[in-house]
């Protein structure tokens, strides 16, 4: 096909949209889900029992994709799938942008008229040169402009984010949970049985995006390996590209013929071409999200020397832990650093040799916190920060006196602002979780990561330095 990558444009930025077969017995998924779409919206059905439900959503509705007033940049197929290649056929003929295709059971049941439908829309698509996404997907997202396939996803303002998922649930839970950290996506391509556009076709285009600083996505298989792993290249050259695979075991293997009609790559060759193409890897959705969180709000450094600062004795020695298992050092500072936090440090239940335990400290004095940091930021054996936050003492204190998390997250706020070390904290649920769920979105509102454990903290920033490593080692 001609030219995917603009038509991916015209079909993830559209006009107008179309919806074909969205039924009541489905809520009316589609429809209700695009009622936040800032363009023209449309709703082909034939069906009378249906007419007066879309009626009541305020949706004109159309016999077919002739009859609409405007061509139609996407359509979003939701018919049976013995009818889909008629509504593709149609598509080809009014000259729309794409066919998004929620419509399945095609080869990933290994049906033979499964296939036989499959090859047939292929085929239209290929002599009409029509763009297609799917079949067996959720098709596009565009927070902006609030085309969107769940009724939760975020609309109206757009994110730095691109995703890409052959799975339109982890699509969908990749928005969703991303929101809840304060992390937006500015599109999202579900690409399913990927017969025309695949994870190529969406890398090159996320790559040259203006709206996306940080593109994801969830892979099973893929059709072309050659073209495939020049985009990711190309792409993780730009941008990070945060590879979540999925079918890593027999039993996932096995499940990702059924589920997508691809073969699942060997382990070890994915583990090359991730290693060969500087892409990120994740293993799952909460590593997906805290890559997020530290590529978008922790400042990018290739040195693996951590200053760390803990509440308690007992929080330091895990803490170290955490970030010397994968690879990072806790190093001694600098002398002159000794010397200034001696003039200061409570050292009755505290040390400050690195990790500093300095609970006692801040907690006596919490203007003491702004000291530690600016000593951290000038110590020359330090490449990055990372700060454990006490739920277990503080998150009564905070819900009693805000004005203590207030202050608290103006501190370490002005400290990223200043400073040119990466910076993130951990902060554990511990016993309050609602508690603690107001406070990290205070924190996250105002730049920080935070992250819900040393493990995962530790993690998330090794493999955010390593890819700037990679970045540095091509020039």
């Amino acid at each position: 096909m001609r030219d995917v990558v603009q038509r991916l444009d015209r079909a993830l930025n559209p006009r107008v949209v179309a919806v074909v077969g969205d039924k009541r017995a489905g809520g009316y998924m589609w429809l209700r889900s695009l009622k936040t779409f800032a363009g023209a919206l449309y709703s082909v059905q034939i069906d009378p029992n249906e007419i007066a439900g879309i009626a009541e959503l305020g949706v004109p509705n159309y016999a077919s994709l002739k009859e609409l007033p405007e061509t139609p940049d996407l359509v979003i197929c939701a018919v049976p799938r013995t009818v889909a290649p008629r509504v593709v056929a149609d598509a080809a003929a009014v000259g729309a942008g794409g066919v998004a295709m929620f419509t399945s059971g095609f080869a990933e049941t290994g049906e033979e008229i499964g296939r036989a439908l499959q090859d047939e829309i292929a085929r239209i698509a290929r002599e009409q040169d029509l763009l297609i996404i799917g079949p067996n997907c959720m098709g596009v997202y565009n927070a902006r402009l609030g085309v969107r396939f769940n009724v939760d996803q975020p609309a109206g303002a757009g994110g730095q984010i691109g995703f890409i998922s052959q799975s339109g649930t982890h699509a969908i839970n990749v928005s969703l949970c991303a929101a809840a950290q304060g992390l937006f996506l500015s599109k999202a391509v579900s690409i399913g049985n990927a017969i025309v556009v695949g994870a190529a076709e969406c890398l090159e285009y996320f790559a040259a995006d203006p709206e996306t600083r940080i593109i994801g996505m969830y892979v099973e298989g893929v059709q072309d390996g050659r073209r495939f792993m020049h985009a990711l290249a190309e792409a993780a050259r730009r941008k990070p590209v945060v590879v979540w695979k999925g079918g890593r075991t027999a039993a996932g293997q096995r499940a990702t013929l059924s589920h997508t009609a691809s073969l699942a790559a060997q382990n070890r060759v994915w583990d090359a071409v991730i290693r060969q193409t500087g892409a990120i890897p994740a293993t799952s959705l909460d590593e997906v999200i805290d890559l997020f969180q530290v590529l978008a709000r922790v400042k990018p450094a290739t040195g693996s020397r951590l200053g760390l600062m803990a509440q308690t004795g007992g929080q330091s020695v895990v803490f170290s832990d955490a970030f010397e298992a994968e690879g990072f050092t806790v190093p001694l500072l600098e002398e002159r650093s000794y010397a200034e936090l001696g003039q200061f440090f409570n050292i009755i239940g505290g040390s400050y040799r690195n990790p500093l335990d300095m609970g006692g400290t801040i907690g006596s004095e919490p203007a003491n916190l702004e000291r530690l940091l600016r000593i951290m930021d000038a110590d020359a054996n330090i490449d990055a920060i990372a700060m454990e936050i006490s739920a277990t003492f503080m998150a009564r204190r905070w819900t009693a006196h805000p004005e203590q998390l207030d202050a608290f997250v103006a501190r370490l706020a002005a400290h990223c602002e200043r400073s040119s070390k990466p910076f993130l904290a951990v902060l554990h649920p511990v016993h309050l979780e609602s508690e603690i769920a107001t406070a990290r979105r205070r924190f996250q509102e105002s730049g920080i990561a935070v992250l819900p454990s040393f493990e995962r903290a530790a993690r998330a920033l090794r493999r955010a330095v390593d890819y700037q490593r990679f970045l540095a080692d091509i020039g």
